[in-house]
């Protein structure tokens, strides 16, 4: 069962002023999301784009932006367990800002799924994990995983990437919502050159 849910537009200054509207005012349990009786939950994306935007008004610069945004994920999207970034750095992947568990540092090209988004140049929704060729397990606890490719002066310059412990757990939904999200990542780092 889906529901919709209507959101009072507001633009808030600073997270803390974020975090305390969801809470206090609709009375969610965190972050941007609704659980609805089936257990599902429906994401805000184009809320969630907003407030990276407001964020980005502070800063330009891609660390805090990028730290800003795994906080945002993680804290937002139920059942995950590692919401981050790997920037492509001397040919193999970085560990960027993220949250949740101790990650793999470095990842080579066409290497797990990270590795894969960033030599295919696209997005990567895998709903079992186990199931993939290669796949690195940073986190024994993950089972499903999406990774999108973020584009930089018309290259791969980072992945965003998004792990749950529940098999199946994203859809195209999320891969929508989530590329979109990227989107605005995209054109937040386009204006600091």
């Amino acid at each position: 069962m889906k529901i919709q849910v209507q959101y009072t537009t507001m633009i808030v200054k600073n997270l803390d002023e974020s975090v305390a509207f969801y809470r206090d005012v609709l009375g969610f349990r965190e972050g941007y999301h609704v659980d609805p009786p089936d257990g599902g939950a429906i994401m805000d994306y184009k809320l969630l784009c907003e407030q990276l935007k407001e964020l980005a008004k502070e800063s330009s610069d891609p660390m805090p932006i990028m730290a800003n945004a795994a906080a945002m994920l993680y804290h937002a999207m139920p059942d995950i367990n590692w919401a981050g970034f790997y920037v492509v750095k001397n040919g193999e992947l970085l560990l960027g800002p993220f949250q949740g568990n101790v990650a793999c540092v470095r990842i080579q090209k066409g290497k797990g799924v990270c590795g894969t988004a960033w030599e295919q140049d696209k997005t990567q929704l895998v709903p079992d994990v186990h199931a993939f060729p290669g796949h690195i397990a940073c986190d024994a606890a993950s089972r499903s995983e999406i990774v999108i490719p973020i584009h930089h002066a018309g290259e791969v310059a980072a992945v965003l990437d998004i792990d749950s412990p529940l098999k199946g757990r994203f859809d195209e939904e999320d891969k929508a919502g989530l590329e979109s999200f990227v989107m605005n990542i995209q054109k937040i780092l386009q204006k600091d050159g």
